[in-house]
C-alpha cells in the first residue's frame, strides 16, 4: 500500500474533537439471547444521564461474541443514541481480517459514528509492517478519527512505540491511542516523548490509571459504564486540580477493578452493577463464558461499590 506523506494536511478541519469521559458501553440481551434493543437504549439513557461526553463500543461490549450483522446493528443503535443525545459515538472496528476491519469501519461511517477504534487482530502475530498496513487500510477507507487500541492487556502482544509513531507521522490529527500494555505509565510516557507530544491519548484501564495518565497528559478515558458517575466526578476532580477528592475516588475505584482481571470478569462485574442500579433487567452474556462472579466476589464488588458511591458522592 502506497501512503501519501501529504494526506493528513487536507483532511477536514471539522473533524470533532474526542476527549473526556467516553464509557464503553455493555450489549444487553433479552430472554433469547439477542440484542435487546429497548434495554440498550435505557443503558444508553442512562449514561447520558450521568454526565459521560459519549458512548464506544469495544471488548466489554462483547463484540466478539457477535455476528457481523448484530455488530452492525450494535453500532446503529449507539450512533443513533448518540445522535439524540448530541454527544460523541466511537465504535471499534477491528477484526481478524482487515477486508472486515474496513467493512464495518465503512458501515459506522455511513451510519453517523464521530470515531472508530480498532485493536489489532488477535489470531496472527504481526510485525510492526503488518501492524501498520492493518491500520493504513482503515484509515484510507474513511476520514474519521481512528482510536489505535493496544488491547494487549488482556489479549495479544503489545503494540511498538514504533509503529503508532509512524502511524502518526502519516496520518496526522486522524490518529488517537489507547494504550493498555504494561506498565501503562511508563509506555504512554515513551510514546508522549516519541511524538514529541503530540501523541492524544485515553486512558483504557477502567479508571484505574486515570491519575497517573492524566498527569502524563491524556485528553480522555474510555473506562466501563457501570461506574461512569464516578469517573466523570474523578476526571472532574483531576481537570480541575482537586487531587483530595480524585485520590480518594481512585482509591475505592483501584480495588473494584483488581477484580476485574480478565475480559469475562469486566462483563460479569460491570453487568451486575448495572442491575444492580436498575439500569438493565438482565446480566445474560454471551457463551462460551470463562469466569461467572461467585456469592463471594459479588458480596465484595457490592461493598466496594457501597464505598464508591459514597466517596464519589462527597460535595
Amino acid at each position: 500500500m502506497v501512503i501519501d506523506a501529504d494526506r493528513s494536511l487536507s483532511l477536514p478541519s471539522t473533524r470533532r474533537s474526542l476527549g473526556g469521559v467516553l464509557p464503553v458501553i455493555q450489549t444487553v440481551f433479552d430472554s433469547d439471547g439477542r440484542i435487546d434493543a429497548a434495554g440498550l437504549d435505557e443503558e444508553l439513557d442512562w449514561i447520558a444521564a450521568q454526565g459521560a461526553d459519549g458512548f464506544v463500543t469495544g471488548m466489554v461490549s462483547e463484540l466478539l461474541r457477535l455476528t457481523e450483522s448484530e455488530r452492525h446493528d450494535l453500532s446503529e443503535m449507539v450512533t443513533s443514541a448518540a445522535h439524540r443525545h448530541d454527544l460523541i459515538s466511537v465504535i471499534s472496528c477491528g477484526a481478524e481480517s482487515t477486508v472486515t476491519a474496513v467493512a464495518h469501519a465503512e458501515h459506522a461511517a455511513e451510519h453517523g459514528a464521530d470515531a472508530l477504534m480498532a485493536a489489532p487482530p488477535l489470531t496472527v502475530a504481526l510485525g510492526d509492517d503488518g501492524i501498520f498496513e492493518y491500520y493504513s487500510a482503515i484509515a484510507m477507507s474513511t476520514e474519521l478519527p481512528i482510536v489505535v487500541q493496544d488491547a494487549s492487556g488482556y489479549v495479544g502482544r503489545a503494540l511498538s512505540i514504533a509503529v503508532q509513531v509512524r502511524l502518526l507521522d502519516t496520518f496526522g490529527d486522524q490518529i488517537y491511542f489507547k494504550p493498555e500494555a504494561s506498565p501503562i505509565g511508563l509506555r504512554l510516557t515513551q510514546l508522549r516523548d516519541a511524538t514529541g507530544g503530540l501523541a492524544r491519548v485515553f486512558e483504557g484501564s477502567g479508571g484505574a490509571a486515570l491519575i497517573d495518565s492524566y498527569r502524563r497528559g491524556i485528553v480522555g478515558t474510555m473506562p466501563g459504564s457501570e461506574v461512569c458517575w464516578a469517573i466523570r466526578r474523578l476526571w472532574d476532580a483531576a481537570t480541575g486540580g482537586d487531587w483530595t477528592t480524585a485520590y480518594a475516588i481512585s482509591g475505592t475505584l483501584n480495588a473494584l477493578i483488581s477484580l476485574q482481571t480478565t475480559i469475562d470478569s469486566y462483563v460479569a462485574v460491570e453487568k451486575h452493577l448495572l442491575a444492580r442500579q436498575g439500569v438493565i433487567r438482565s446480566v445474560r452474556v454471551r457463551g462460551p463464558v470463562g469466569i461467572r462472579l461467585d456469592d463471594e466476589t459479588r458480596a465484595e464488588v457490592d461493598r466496594l461499590y457501597e464505598r464508591l458511591h459514597a466517596v464519589a458522592s462527597v460535595g
